[in-house]
């Protein structure tokens, strides 16, 4: 990112610039679907200054991931807090918001999972299972609120229920995966909190 000439470098706002760019092609080609030099080309950065930012193009994924994570957690808890109190609103929520992001032209699937399956290096896996971590904790805090009987274990089926509808979202039918799984997820939540379990 050139530097207009009489203006002064600022570090955070560079790798911040890079960081934003670099996610939406990673994203778009898949990790493995750029090299470094078309990258930092696309990017009009040189490699220096790649990797004096982030260290390695996987330094630069893993931050890049990090951050898709705290938006994606961000947006979905936003989503469940505008709901208001009833968890089943709450849950219809989520799922309403994940199907009008599969219905965007730029959707490729859970970027965490889509990393986790093109590198098969711990560093990633870890990023996507504390990612997913974080999916069952919100969907854990809806069981919850709602009473049911195990709210661990219907966070999990929730959780399942949601990775299951974007990949199948991403591969087969976006126009009625969000639907698909949130009618199951209601249906789930209804017979884990039924007064007679």
């Amino acid at each position: 990112m050139p530097v207009a000439k009489g203006s002064t470098i600022d570090p955070e706002r560079t790798r911040a610039a890079i960081l934003e760019a670099a996610t939406f092609m990673l994203y778009e080609r898949g990790l493995d679907g750029i090299g470094v030099a078309e990258l930092c080309t696309r990017l009009g950065v040189s490699k220096e200054t790649l990797y004096r930012h982030f260290g390695t193009k996987d330094g630069l994924v893993q931050a890049m991931l990090e951050a898709r994570s705290d938006r994606v957690v961000s947006w979905l808890a936003e989503a469940v807090a505008a709901a208001g109190e009833d968890p089943a609103d709450q849950l219809a929520a989520v799922f309403d918001a994940l199907q009008q992001w599969y219905d965007e032209p730029a959707f490729r699937g859970c970027a965490m999972v889509n990393a986790a399956a093109q590198h098969h290096v711990e560093a990633v896996r870890a990023i996507t299972t504390r990612h997913l971590g974080r999916h069952l904790d919100l969907l854990t805090g809806i069981a919850a609120r709602a009473g049911a009987a195990d709210p661990h274990l219907l966070g999990r089926q929730l959780l399942m229920l949601v990775e299951g509808a974007t990949v199948v979202a991403a591969h087969q039918d976006p126009a009625e995966a969000g639907g698909h799984a949130r009618r199951a997820a209601l249906t789930l939540l209804s017979a884990a909190t039924r007064p007679d379990r």
